[in-house]
């Protein structure tokens, strides 16, 4: 069997197939700041195209967002991320890992996410300094904002 487009020749799964980004698919990046992984970031281009801004008017069917503590109200933000996201897209919240800087404590994403209509569903290590954490949208959620 020979290994997808998106899987390295060893069979490791590359950054994109983690994040489920096919080619055609529209991201959307929130959070962006010069410590983000340009690595996931290069993955994630050379798998779908120029990432959009959240002053898109297109339907996107994943968003990126980088927070950090101390970025805000993560609620809010994560509630940002659901006005342009398709139904059944979903939401890679990125964050530092623990012990860097601008770590998030695990509790206040899992406090966050449901208040704003999201269910964390997994978690992949998404760089050297960065942890994702994929968000969907809870059934009859996006109804409710």
């Amino acid at each position: 069997m020979s290994a997808t487009a998106g899987q390295a020749a060893d069979g490791v799964r590359s950054l994109a197939d983690r994040f489920g980004i096919e080619p055609g698919m529209v991201v959307m990046e929130m959070g962006y700041d010069d410590d983000v992984d340009q690595d996931l970031r290069d993955a994630l281009t050379d798998r779908c195209g120029e990432l959009v801004d959240e002053d898109t008017d297109e339907v996107v069917d994943a968003v990126l967002l980088w927070y950090r503590d101390g970025d805000g109200d993560l609620f809010e933000m994560l509630v940002e991320t659901l006005s342009p996201l398709a139904d059944n897209g979903v939401v890679w919240l990125l964050t530092p890992k623990a012990g860097r800087d601008g770590h998030v404590e695990p509790s206040e994403i899992s406090e966050s996410a449901p208040t704003a209509g999201l269910q964390q569903t997994s978690t992949v290590n998404a760089g050297k300094d960065w942890s994702g954490a994929r968000l969907v949208l809870r059934r009859g959620a996006k109804g409710k904002k």
